[in-house]
């Protein structure tokens, strides 16, 4: 009976703590799966817990007092001066592996938790972020007015609204030092410079690429590394910029991903200058399949023509018995062409018809046409009907025997009188 009584509540989603776990997709960039979160005592390894504040940016802060922090808990945090705002993005071990990745020179970096955030602390980091845009604008005219060839892309107030992150983006080497002082005088609060690339900008802003995925730097990638066209080359895209280009306007990340596996295999392949002498003709490289090991020759050197896909190593095997003064009659291998015939599926049924299981249409008889009466003239029907009704009658009296010829006595006239 107690069991029946009682009553079972389905949680899903961040009801089960999912989100706040680390196990959910939060609404910030570089968000980190933590798949240690449902471990015993993954938290009580280390101290270190990671911090983000305004779209990229994170920061590595010891947990002094012991707060039971989890992902998403708004906390302060130590800064230089005051303190600053954010959001606790992950805890336990997996702390470690992010600070070797974001590769920290000194411990002196990480600093302390101070408490979880409070009305008052909320209030004024409200009050600092709806500042930003306002400050992006003026800061913006102030460097254009300065003569300066540089692109402010965003504005970060500090939690306490004593200090602001200037990011710019410039390609030559910029004196900023008036820019800083009219800056101060201007906004009355701590000035910071930080420069940044085109692709740590579209980090910041984030978006979705051409594959249909988020970008990769507001996702994951925090170290980026120089993508030249080679990497395109090698492994045969065209050098298209519009597509070979990413949000940020420069090559993309990716091309790099798989750029190892393509020189590896390409290794592999005959070189592209090579001509294959066959009895037939003369074949030269039209485009390959470097991942498949499969190249494709054309009759002709500019155009497609007479194409043909063989492996490498056939391939290779024709280019040695070139160098031999041997040519074979074709580029495929006949062989294997017969053995492939003898081992392909057989047809069981090519020499049916089509038409087997159609019903065969049976010629249906066609009615006569009813005979219509009409008073004092007669249709053409009507006046052929006669002439038809004749015809079997004139069939039956030429089915009839020939009758016995008659003789001579009675044939003979009677004489006259």
């Amino acid at each position: 009976m107690e069991e029946k009584q009682r009553t079972y509540e389905i949680r899903t989603g961040c009801d089960r703590g999912l989100c706040r776990a680390a196990v959910g997709r939060q609404d910030r960039q570089l968000n980190t799966y933590d798949w240690l979160a449902d471990v015993p005592g993954n938290t009580e390894t280390t101290d270190l817990v990671e911090v983000q504040f305004k779209h990229t940016r994170k920061g590595y802060y010891h947990n002094v007092n012991n707060l039971p922090l989890k992902k998403g808990d708004i906390v302060a945090v130590e800064a230089s001066p005051g303190h600053d705002i954010g959001v606790v993005t992950l805890t336990g071990r997996l702390v470690n592996l992010q600070i070797k990745k974001a590769n920290l020179k000194s411990a002196d970096d990480i600093k302390r938790i101070y408490r979880l955030a409070r009305q008052v602390d909320m209030d004024k980091f409200h009050e600092a972020k709806a500042r930003e845009h306002a400050t992006m604008i003026e800061s913006r005219e102030i460097a254009k007015g300065l003569g300066l060839k540089m692109k402010i892309g965003d504005v970060e107030y500090q939690g306490d609204g004593q200090k602001a992150i200037f990011y710019y983006i410039a390609d030559e080497r910029v004196d900023f030092r008036q820019l800083i002082k009219d800056l101060a005088a201007a906004f009355h609060v701590r000035i910071e410079m930080k420069q940044i690339g085109a692709r740590q900008e579209a980090g910041r802003i984030g978006g979705t690429g051409p594959c249909g995925r988020e970008l990769c730097c507001a996702t994951w990638m925090k170290n980026f590394v120089s993508v030249s066209t080679g990497a395109a080359r090698y492994q045969d895209i065209s050098l298209n910029p519009q597509k070979l280009a990413g949000m940020c306007a420069k090559l993309k990340c990716c091309l790099n991903y798989e750029v190892d596996d393509y020189i590896e295999h390409g290794r592999k392949l005959p070189n592209r200058d090579v001509v294959l002498q066959t009895l037939d003709a003369d074949y030269f490289y039209f485009k390959a399949d470097i991942l498949g090991g499969f190249i494709t020759y054309s009759t002709d050197k500019r155009i497609a023509a007479n194409l043909e896909t063989i492996t490498a190593e056939r391939a290779k095997q024709i280019i040695e018995m070139n160098r031999h003064g041997e040519k074979p009659a074709g580029l495929q291998d006949e062989s294997l062409q017969q053995q492939k015939k003898q081992d392909g599926p057989v047809d069981l049924l090519a020499g049916d018809s089509i038409t087997r299981f159609d019903k065969s249409k049976k010629k249906k008889k066609k009615k006569k046409p009813l005979q219509q009466a009409s008073q004092g003239s007669e249709s053409p029907r009507n006046s052929e009907a006669p002439r038809n009704s004749e015809a079997p009658r004139n069939r039956e009296k030429k089915r009839q025997k020939p009758q016995e010829p008659q003789t001579k006595s009675e044939t003979k006239n009677e004489p006259k009188e």
